[in-house]
């Protein structure tokens, strides 16, 4: 497995000095978010030459781009909200190869109106399953369209919160493009150490054959989000996991200061080698 981290962690609007920046923390893999191109996160317009320049500035940094943001609220309880939405992952798909990535990562999304991350009880309704599932095969027609791959994560706060959710979702629509960003922190909010194990093993059971890309970000005893290495996820049983299913791809880290990069690359390079931290 190879260590990335979102580029976004890093300040700046240019994507050479924050690639740069990835590189020099100890990575060798990036997230992107547009914003780091001076964009909105989900702009209404990619010039081409902004996408190129990415794509350059990974090259020369020597990270590699593993993919890039296009998250909106997927069941925004708005229509014209998730509209307005479909049209800017489009922007972003058609892009997305220029900048040397073929995975565009999502938000399945929650009747929250105002915060595509906060939990809402009707996401759990038939109307929001309905409405997901017309989200996603518009999704997966602008995929088709620009020969990209789509990344959903199964969130608690999202309405496919859970391992066997996302298995759901990938057995109703029977898409190629559809793929998994598992992260194990997304699983639960507090969970004692047999539970949150329990969690991953399934999920990581039961999402295998799609897992695109890994995250790794920590929740301490509270349920709040840490840096990974920082709370009480158990990432020797976390790796050990993604190794016994063949997953050799990135482990990409989030959820942390730029401060703490560093210090996260050694104990996520130690964690992978088996070594104690």
């Amino acid at each position: 497995m190879r260590l990335g981290i979102f580029a976004k962690t890093f300040p700046g609007s240019d994507p050479a000095p924050v690639l740069s920046a990835v590189k020099a923390a100890g990575f060798s893999a990036a997230q992107y978010n547009m914003a780091c191109s001076g964009l909105d996160a989900m702009p209404e317009h990619i010039a081409p030459e902004a996408a190129l320049a990415v794509a350059d500035a990974a090259r020369q940094s020597g990270v590699e781009i593993v993919a890039v943001s296009g998250t909106y609220n997927m069941i925004h309880p708005d229509p014209a909200q998730r509209e307005a939405g479909h049209r800017r992952l489009d922007v972003i798909a058609a892009q997305a190869r220029n900048m040397g990535t073929r995975l565009v990562t999502l938000c399945t999304g929650t009747r929250d109106p105002d915060d595509q991350w906060r939990h809402h009880p009707d996401n759990a309704t038939p109307e929001a399953w309905r409405d997901l599932l017309r989200a996603m095969e518009t999704a997966i027609t602008i995929a088709e369209r620009h020969d990209v791959d789509l990344g959903i994560e199964p969130e608690v706060a999202n309405v496919i919160d859970s391992a066997a959710k996302a298995r759901r979702l990938i057995d109703a629509l029977q898409s190629p493009r559809l793929k998994i960003v598992l992260d194990p922190a997304n699983l639960f909010e507090t969970a004692g150490p047999a539970k949150q194990r329990d969690l991953v093993s399934q999920a990581v059971d039961l999402l295998a054959d799609r897992l695109a890309i890994t995250h790794a970000k920590d929740r301490d005893a509270g349920g709040r989000f840490v840096a990974a290495g920082k709370g009480v996820l158990d990432y020797d049983h976390y790796i050990a996991c993604l190794k016994r299913a063949g997953f050799s791809g990135n482990l990409v880290t989030h959820g942390l200061d730029a401060a703490e990069a560093p210090a996260v690359a050694r104990f996520l390079r130690e964690k992978l080698a088996g070594e104690a931290s």
